[in-house]
């Protein structure tokens, strides 16, 4: 009896994002169930072998792993139309081959890190009912559209009504994302969350 198990092959396409400078490699395959944002070459380097091959390509500003897509921030003096069959060819052959992704231990490590910074900031009893809240209503509400871009918005830290949140992947540096920003998370947090007086957003 024959048992070989043909594999089903890897297809790729590619997703404008909102950002011009950054691209989604969409593929059928789940990546990483989690979300793996590399802005250093350094991160990518102790975590991630896709995100270190990438890097190796010079034009390769920032790599963003999540799910089934991999998002490149590319340097501004290059044009997509140069690079894109490059990448999207190396990809795909670097998936076809088995490539490791990301390694393990990097959710704990990254959430190790956040809680860390959580607990240096000492918020008091009814912050911290706060902070919960809001960063629930992030998940809920804003992650999965912001996904679709081809980008993430993680919670960074609350402080006297100000909410502080981290643009990864396409969202980082991309010129239409203050608006998004200001016009709907701003606008809904501000309803659900009396307290909230403003989101500030550092890019990622």
């Amino acid at each position: 009896m024959d048992t070989t198990v043909t594999k089903s092959p890897v297809l790729l396409y590619t997703e404008q994002t909102p950002n011009p400078e950054s691209l989604k490699f969409v593929t059928n395959r789940i990546l990483y169930k989690g979300t793996a944002d590399f802005r250093e070459e350094a991160l990518a380097k102790e975590w991630s072998p896709l995100g270190a091959a990438l890097f190796a390509f010079p034009y390769v500003k920032g790599v963003y792993i999540t799910n089934n897509f991999v998002t490149i921030s590319k340097e501004f003096n290059y044009d997509w139309a140069e690079i894109m069959l490059k990448l999207k060819e190396f990809i795909k052959n670097y998936i076809e081959e088995g490539g490791a992704i990301v390694n393990e231990g990097f959710a704990e490590a990254m959430a190790a890190l956040e809680q860390k910074d959580i607990s240096d900031k000492g918020y008091s009893e009814s912050d911290t009912e706060i902070v919960q809240t809001i960063k629930n209503l992030i998940d809920q509400y804003v992650k999965p559209a912001v996904e679709s871009d081809g980008g993430n918005i993680e919670f960074k830290s609350y402080d006297a009504g100000k909410v502080y949140v981290i643009l990864q992947g396409s969202c980082s540096g991309c010129p239409s994302s203050t608006v998004t920003l200001k016009s709907g998370i701003e606008g809904m947090l501000k309803r659900m969350v009396p307290q909230v007086t403003e989101v500030v957003a550092e890019m990622g």
